[in-house]
């Protein structure tokens, strides 16, 4: 079905400095593994549409700017992740798929899709390369590249501003692009002495996570899907259930999720539910991140709820959790957490990064503010942008809708596929009687 045609290593097109580059406990503690992520193109009847040449002349010039990520990650002698800048490139590799785009299937997040699109990091020879690129080719023309970027080294807010700058200088021809990254990564140095003020509980406490299976192990146990929500019945959840109110997007959509994932799994009013949530910490620390900075500043909060609290009121009690969760997340308390695991490191001891959710809770990712369809080559737009495949059951990424729902999002979500269908029609029955709600009130 799809075959490798190219495979090579693209390096930096000018000599870049040689040195270690640091990295903070926020990168460390990150996920040790790459992050999938695939960008779909309508061909535009170009001749030359995605020229693998302009792309590989384009990726060698960004490498020169963003040079850490040309280099490999490595461990200092105390067995700390560090990158060494030392220009060993990047792989690119062009593939054919003898099918159409429409043919290949579904483009939900799945191990398969991951497989396919997006370039294998196993092996020791692969496993240090900070980022791995496939660009595939379908018989209708349209092209797929499919994205794996080291989560050590960036978040994906950096990962984005990565992909774009690459994209900007292929369609423009320039040599650098106009933002380039903010590289001192000292600014998220832990305080001497490290000072821990809050619990910092989704980093220290066993008990809100149970063990991790990857996904690809589960089978039959994990179903994905990409549920799309129109611009009307968006404007209808955010007015809330009676009508009255004006929620933003990531409060109405993820109070929504959070509380479809109750009711799809039948939780007993009693029971205690926690919607985990990813914060961008670039504009909360003082002095402000620049957003253009390489590296990792996300970090994990929650929100904490009855059950039957979170069913009967969602826009009232759900709503006021998240913002409470969300708020909390100021310099000091970032700081403190920087301060944690500061601790955890000296004495040896690891917060684990990847540990799956119980099944009475739910892991939320918003995409909402990045710029996940400004990857212009030169051909236009992405049509379609997203995770190859998801890390946890009980998750969802939140993203803008992209081509065909203008103004709507969609979530691509990781659940239980016992509970799936239920998941689906509850999602849907919920947005019809909120916009019924909103239409009886109007």
């Amino acid at each position: 079905m799809l075959e490798i045609t190219e495979s090579c290593i693209v390096v930096p097109n000018e000599e870049t400095p040689k040195h270690r580059l640091w990295l903070s406990n926020l990168d460390v503690f990150a996920p040790r593994d790459h992050a999938p992520t695939l960008y779909l193109y309508k061909p535009n009847g170009d001749p030359n549409f995605f020229s693998v040449d302009t792309l590989k002349k384009a990726l060698s010039k960004v490498l020169v700017t963003f040079y850490p990520l040309a280099g490999r990650l490595v461990l200092d002698g105390d067995g700390r992740p560090e990158v060494d800048c030392n220009a060993e490139g990047v792989l690119f590799s062009v593939a054919r798929a003898a099918c159409t785009v429409e043919g290949f299937g579904d483009f939900r997040p799945s191990p398969v899709l991951r497989q396919l699109l997006v370039p294998s990091v196993t092996g020791p020879e692969r496993s240090s390369i900070l980022m791995l690129f496939q660009l595939t080719y379908f018989e209708c023309g349209g092209v797929c590249l499919g994205c794996a970027m080291h989560h050590s080294v960036t978040d994906g807010v950096s990962g984005l501003h990565f992909i774009n700058a690459w994209s900007e200088i292929a369609r423009c021809g320039s040599a650098i692009t106009t933002v380039p990254p903010f590289l001192d990564r000292t600014v998220l140095r832990a305080r001497s002495p490290p000072t821990v003020m809050f619990d910092h509980i989704e980093y220290t406490c066993d008990q809100l996570y149970c063990k991790y299976v990857p996904l690809e192990e589960m089978g039959q146990a994990c179903e994905t899907a990409i549920l799309t929500i129109s611009k009307d019945q968006l404007n209808a959840l955010k007015r809330g259930l009676n009508g009255d109110r004006n929620l933003s997007t990531f409060k109405a959509v993820g109070v929504h999720i959070w509380h479809t994932a109750c009711k799809a799994r039948e939780l007993a009013d009693e029971e205690d539910t926690r919607l985990h949530l990813t914060a961008d910490a670039r504009a909360r620390l003082k002095p402000v991140l620049p957003m253009a900075y390489l590296g990792n500043a996300i970090l994990r909060t929650s929100a904490h709820l009855r059950v039957g609290d979170l069913v009967s009121k969602p826009f009232e009690s759900g709503v006021a959790k998240i913002v409470e969760a969300v708020n909390n997340l100021d310099d000091e308390h970032i700081r403190s957490l920087v301060d944690l695991l500061e601790i955890h490191k000296s004495n040896k001891e690891k917060v684990p990064a990847s540990r799956a959710l119980k099944m009475v809770d739910f892991h939320l990712v918003s995409w909402l503010a990045l710029p996940i369809y400004e990857a212009d080559f030169g051909w236009g737009k992405p049509w379609f942008m997203g995770r190859a495949c998801m890390r946890y059951v009980g998750q969802a990424y939140l993203m803008r809708g992209g081509a065909g729902n203008s103004g709507g999002v969609s979530a691509a979500v990781a659940f239980e596929s016992e509970n799936m269908v239920r998941f689906k029609e509850i999602f849907y029955q919920d947005l019809d009687s909120y916009a019924s709600e909103v239409q009886g009130g109007v």
